[in-house]
């Protein structure tokens, strides 16, 4: 039996330690638009055809897993290129199967890079 949640989309969500500074990164860094008015302390963003949500919390980046994956197809290098450009640092991973070329974790056919907004969380771009 398929529940209601199945239906829908889900959106990632992202604590961080100070909303008003967080919107720099993920404004001026990456790009993304508030979907709605400001809010003291959650803000939501448009990637896509999904959202992300951005709000505070005491634990902001304390998770030491991927937090939000961005699938990118063929511009995956050129999304790394522009990210760097505007001062993105990437995690270098030692994982059985990867090859290290530049930023970019090459698995043959699956090629990912993962960096970290400034509280610490971690995020995936990917070419698949």
């Amino acid at each position: 039996m398929t529940t209601l949640l199945a239906k829908k989309d889900a959106i990632a969500t992202v604590a961080v330690k100070d909303l008003a500074k967080a919107r720099a990164f993920y404004e001026n860094i990456l790009g993304l638009e508030p979907v709605d008015g400001e809010e003291e302390s959650v803000r939501t963003y448009r990637t896509g055809s999904s959202s992300l949500l951005v709000y505070e919390s005491a634990y902001a980046g304390t998770n030491q897993a991927t937090s939000v994956t961005w699938p990118l197809g063929d511009d995956l290098d050129a999304v790394i290129r522009d990210l760097k450009a505007k001062g993105v640092t990437f995690e270098r991973y030692d994982m059985p199967g990867a090859k290290h070329d530049g930023d970019v974790h090459d698995f043959g056919k699956v090629r990912v890079a993962w960096f970290k907004d400034p509280d610490g969380n971690i995020f995936n771009l990917g070419n698949f």
